[in-house]
């Protein structure tokens, strides 16, 4: 049967009698360790205790200062830019389709009617989230007129985490890049739009575009790196027949 020693009886020896006491006198001296640390504790409040309000009251009114603004000033804005934005929007829609394109890309850029166009809208609410998709509309408008550099421009400046988008975004660039003759700079671009979304839309496209890119650039084992892991790992995408003919040519190039 288990035994236990009771504490707080009686001790029966001389040895109990010694061990109970230094453990009384250790526990005392836990105790008094304790109340000494509290008491310098509350002394340095008490010291500090004006600094410590003021750092409270500091973060407060950030913390309230912070609230309001997005609140009253904030909101309002996003608000306001997704309307001023709405008309430059509907005239780089009706650019996808209309013969006229270059006409309504410009209007989408510049404004018309009276209304804002991306430009403007970018350089009045560029701390907004419209503000921010206007770069990208711009940068879109701008490929579709044959003005990369300025395409590049307003498509660096676009921060996305978008799965569509942010690719969409790079590979965006690699292409003005490739339309500029900068192939190192375009298979750079196309390497990142692969690699910041790993969905079944952009990474193909953008890996088909980086392995053609390289095997252009002499770059062979670049190219099959970025060629089979479309084979590797999208075969079920429309890119994947398209890699295996491009591997079949990189790979005779190495012959």
């Amino acid at each position: 049967m288990a035994t236990y020693k009771k504490r707080g009886g009686r001790p029966k020896n001389k040895a109990e009698k010694q061990s109970q006491l230094e453990e009384n006198s250790t526990t005392a001296e836990v105790f008094k360790t304790l109340d000494e640390g509290a008491s310098r504790t509350e002394a340095w409040v008490e010291k500090n205790q004006k600094y410590i309000l003021m750092f409270i009251g500091a973060v407060a009114v950030c913390v309230l200062g912070y609230l309001g603004y997005q609140q009253f000033i904030q909101e309002p804005k996003e608000k306001e830019a997704m309307n001023e934005m709405f008309q430059a929007q509907q005239y780089f829609e009706q650019a996808l389709t209309a013969p006229a394109k270059d006409s309504l890309y410009n209007l989408s850029l510049n404004g018309g009617e009276g209304k804002y166009g991306f430009l403007d809208i970018i350089d009045n609410f560029g701390g907004t989230k419209a503000g921010n998709m206007a770069k990208y509309y711009a940068g879109m408008a701008y490929m579709n007129t044959g003005d990369y550099r300025a395409a590049i421009d307003k498509l660096d400046g676009f921060k996305s985490d978008d799965a569509m988008l942010g690719p969409l975004a790079k590979g965006a660039i690699g292409d003005a890049f490739v339309q500029l003759g900068q192939n190192e700079d375009a298979l750079g671009y196309y390497e990142k739009a692969a690699k910041q979304s790993d969905n079944e839309m952009t990474a193909p496209r953008f890996l088909l575009k980086a392995g053609i890119t390289a095997m252009n650039m002499g770059k062979t084992e670049i190219a099959l790196k970025h060629l089979k892991r479309i084979s590797e790992e999208y075969s079920a995408a429309a890119e994947a027949a398209k890699a295996e003919l491009y591997i079949g040519q990189v790979e005779a190039m190495n012959q």
